[in-house]
């Protein structure tokens, strides 16, 4: 292999120009080429499980945590899963190409915006291989072109999931290196990826804050990213009990692992009469809890004093810190402080102050009366997601079809002339 530096730019330079090819594709021709790399997948089942048997196999020589292998495996189950999300993503309405906004100025032309695909995509993500496919669909799909840098853990899987890919792109005549997996598993292949601006529009990373902060302070291509997901749910005085009390375990219990789990519980001290209930209700779950002076003198199920520590933490486990602040202000401040900017929730039978809340919280989900899980592309209709972006530029939020797309303004004029 060439060096690292010049194998990139080879991989670039190849999705600039597959990426002119993925624009000019129909709807049908992309459609196509999912289901051709499903087909491709099911021929494939057996190599793709040996392939990831080695994957595993190197991770037990590398002791690797329990946690990672259970997302590097791949078995059936999870292998009919990419069968189905390739089926869902090609039933989804096309983005591309859709004129919205039409409008009829003054001078007599009309001018609309046209929804046009972002062009090159990278994508760099950790341990799970069914990353590939996700990232890969949802990519071709809105008619880009991606290069995919997953993890070394992974790499035996990748590269068969890309020979899967390129055989479908191959079969339905759109460019086979409209997605490349990245072969080696150098860092460096990293640090080149981030840096060549002239072949990549845009760098996706999925993983631990690490890897995100590393991007982001290195990157000299846009970065759509969020770091971690520090979650709030607010009780406030006016909260419905029954409401709280099943909002409250939903957002920390239903999952621990997610970026959409709640990790820090606000109580108006007001509502303190709530706070013994509903942490005791927590507690019984097996969640260990750290509160505030005031909130361990309000519910004895919270017997660790949080620190400052803990109210910037991600635990992603059974853990959860609490707070008793005064009113809605002091939950507002609360957030503005510590939260990430990625999921709040306000648990309010008041009217106005639940809209307060909705207008002034800056974060890229704010609910009423919902649990903080609900903060994922599936659940607010976007068929799927390539991640979560807590960025305000360009797409914030959960980031499906739409998010992977740009507009241009299109103008439509009959001999129109400016005076």
């Amino acid at each position: 292999m060439d060096s690292i530096e010049q194998y990139m730019r080879g991989l670039g330079q190849s999705a600039r120009a597959a990426a002119r090819s993925m624009a000019a594709a129909t709807a049908q021709q992309r459609n196509a080429a999912l289901l051709a790399v499903r087909d491709a997948i099911i021929e494939g089942r057996g190599r793709l499980l040996a392939a990831n048997a080695d994957d595993l196999a190197r991770g037990e020589a590398l002791s690797l945590e329990a946690s990672l292998m259970d997302r590097l495996a791949l078995n059936d189950a999870r292998i009919d899963s990419l069968i189905a999300s390739l089926e869902q993503v090609a039933a989804l309405p096309d983005p591309v190409g859709a004129i919205d906004d039409v409008r009829t100025m003054e001078s007599g032309i009309r001018v609309g915006k046209m929804r046009v695909p972002l062009g090159v995509i990278g994508i760099i993500y950790e341990s799970r291989p069914n990353v590939t496919i996700e990232a890969a669909s949802l990519c071709l799909k809105a008619g880009n072109a991606v290069i995919l840098r997953g993890g070394s853990e992974a790499i035996a899987s990748n590269r068969a999931l890309g020979d899967m890919i390129t055989q479908g792109l191959k079969v339905s005549g759109l460019p086979q290196t409209a997605v490349q997996v990245v072969e080696t598993t150098e860092r460096a292949a990293v640090g080149a990826l981030i840096t060549m601006s002239e072949c990549v529009d845009i760098v996706i990373p999925r993983g631990g804050k690490g890897l995100i902060e590393r991007i982001a302070a290195e990157s000299r291509v846009p970065v759509l990213k969020h770091l971690d997901g520090i979650c709030h749910v607010y009780i406030d005085a006016d909260a419905d009990p029954d409401k709280a009390m099943a909002i409250a375990v939903n957002a920390k219990t239903q999952r621990y692992g997610t970026c959409n789990t709640m990790e820090t519980l606000l109580v108006d001290v007001a509502a303190g009469d709530l706070l013994a209930a509903v942490a005791q209700a927590i507690a019984d779950r097996g969640v260990e809890l750290r509160g505030c002076a005031r909130a361990r003198a309000l519910a004895p199920a919270i017997n660790v004093a949080a620190t400052e520590e803990d109210w910037i933490t991600e635990y992603l486990a059974p853990v959860l810190s609490i707070r008793v602040v005064d009113g809605v202000k002091g939950a507002m401040d609360h957030i503005a402080q510590y939260s990430s900017g990625h999921t709040e929730s306000i648990v309010s039978e008041n009217y106005t102050t639940a809209m307060r809340f909705l207008r002034e919280v800056d974060s890229s989900s704010v609910m009423i009366n919902a649990s903080t899980r609900f903060a994922d592309g599936f659940e607010y209709g976007l068929g799927a997601e390539i991640g979560i972006s807590t960025d305000k530029l360009h797409a914030r939020g959960p980031v499906g079809l739409e998010g992977l797309t740009s507009s241009k303004y299109v103008v439509f004029g009959d001999g129109h002339i400016r005076k």
